[in-house]
């Protein structure tokens, strides 16, 4: 009898450690799942020499391309173009597969305002400059995070900003403009640091900033790139 109990108790604290088991690895994957998303997209996409065109830059003699889609990211091999969704201010960044409207004049100290703004795409420094010819450091910040659910659409827009290379080029739609950008430095800061908000500029700067590794505070990456160009909207 005592043996019968002893048997039915080890079967079903062996059956409660493997659904915890399972528990666990669903919670994972439901956790990582943004960052392994968009690392199995960028893979693709290099795998694939896929090429991601702005309309306005995209040639004429270009065929087969698609729309960006799921369907173009993950089973096209066609070029997409993409076509900015706020033209009025806007960010896209082709290599990592960033097309976000930009909320301006936000708050880097008061945190609900500009948790609210995150919701509505990436936030602009309310002490920052806007886009123009003139010396000064445009500073756009946004999530790299995976709590995707809590945060809005936008929460992981910035997840892949550390692919970025010296040269990648960076487009600013603004005012009837589109400002062209060229990175020039990728750095990481412990913590809160203010410096790449407030550091003095001799040419026209921006500066793109989200938190590394995604969905921590432990570090801020910082991605620096100059003025290269500028051109009238079409």
């Amino acid at each position: 009898m005592v043996v019968t109990h002893y048997s039915v108790m080890k079967k079903r604290l062996g059956t409660m450690s493997n659904l915890f088991i399972v528990v666990g690895i669903v919670l994972l994957l439901f956790a990582t799942g943004p960052i392994l998303k968009d690392e199995i997209w960028y893979m693709l996409k290099q795998v694939k020499s896929q090429e991601y065109l702005l309309i306005s830059e995209a040639e004429i003699s270009v065929e087969n391309y698609v729309t960006d889609s799921i369907f173009a990211r993950y089973l096209s091999s066609s070029p997409v173009l993409i076509e900015p969704v706020d033209r009025n201010f806007g960010l896209v960044i082709e290599k990592i597969g960033v097309n976000v409207p930009v909320v301006m004049d936000v708050s880097v100290t008061n945190e609900t305002e500009y948790m609210e703004a995150l919701k509505g795409g990436v936030a602009h420094s309310i002490t920052s400059k806007y886009p123009s010819e003139n010396p000064g450091n445009v500073y756009i910040f946004a999530h790299a995070s995976v709590n995707f659910w809590r945060l809005g659409k936008y929460a992981t827009v910035f997840n892949l900003l550390r692919k970025l290379d010296l040269g990648d080029k960076i487009h600013v739609f603004y005012d009837g403009f589109v400002y062209v950008y060229e990175v020039v430095n990728s750095e990481k800061y412990k913590g809160w640091n203010t410096y790449p908000l407030t550091r003095p500029t001799v040419e026209p700067t921006l500066t793109l900033q989200t938190c590394d590794p995604p969905g921590t505070t432990l570090n801020r990456l910082v991605v620096t790139a100059k003025l290269i160009d500028v051109q009238e909207q079409n």
